[in-house]
């Protein structure tokens, strides 16, 4: 089911090739292929987005399956977790973990 963000259909997934990993105590994105390799950045989730990430790895997502994950498991207001879902898809679709 298609929801709207901004205005817009937005379906998303995170894209094929990414992989969430602990390292020394810090939760890293890590990319295996060619096209996802930028060497510029490394990609660290906080604890939520790491929520985020696990619940919703290979599955296609929207903005409100964001809210609902945080919502279920933090102790946050439905129009703070909608706001910070928006950031993350912001953040997500600027650095080409979504598509």
């Amino acid at each position: 089911m298609q929801r709207l963000y901004n205005g817009y259909i937005f379906n998303m997934k995170i894209k094929e090739g990414f992989e969430l990993r602990t390292i020394c105590g810090e939760n890293i994105i890590i990319s295996h292929g060619v096209e996802n390799i930028n060497f510029t950045q490394i990609i660290t989730l906080n604890e939520s987005a790491v929520s985020i990430w696990n619940a919703l790895i290979g599955k296609e997502f929207d903005l409100n399956d964001i809210v609902k994950v945080l919502t279920d498991e933090y102790d946050v207001q439905e129009e703070v977790a909608r706001k910070d879902a928006e950031d993350l898809i912001e953040n997500w679709k600027k650095i080409g973990l979504v598509g």
